[in-house]
């Protein structure tokens, strides 16, 4: 499994990179290895405020439908659209192929993110 140590990480498999104030989300490898090979991404709305715990995107899989989770309340600044044509870039390369950028209404909210050993040891619970 493979997990970058420069991200953090939710208990629902997202991944959020901070770029200045801007948060870029994802899903994990190991969401998307337990997921299958997923089919179809239902992508939020740029510009929509979307409240913390709220789906962010749906993914359709082999095995089941997604839901991907907003990790805290913001408004989405942009979007992946490359998914909508090549939604199983999400299987071969998770940490590239990001899905939502966004604005968190405040800074991130401490304690509330694993880093990279902690969601390996999460992960391994599982």
């Amino acid at each position: 499994m493979n997990v970058p140590a420069e991200l953090l990480y939710t208990k629902e498999h997202e991944w959020i990179r901070m770029e200045g104030q801007t948060a870029v989300i994802g899903i994990t490898d190991h969401a998307q290895d337990k997921m299958g090979d997923i089919v179809f991404v239902e992508l939020p709305v740029s510009g929509a405020h979307i409240d913390a715990a709220s789906p962010l995107a749906n993914l359709e899989s082999v095995k089941a439908v997604s839901e991907v989770f907003m990790p805290q309340s913001g408004t989405v600044e942009a979007v992946n659209t490359a998914l909508e044509a090549a939604p199983e870039s999400l299987n071969t390369d998770p940490y590239g192929s990001w899905i939502a950028q966004v604005a968190f209404d405040e800074p991130l909210l401490p304690g509330s993110y694993l880093d990279a050993a902690a969601y390996a040891a999460f992960c391994a619970e599982d």
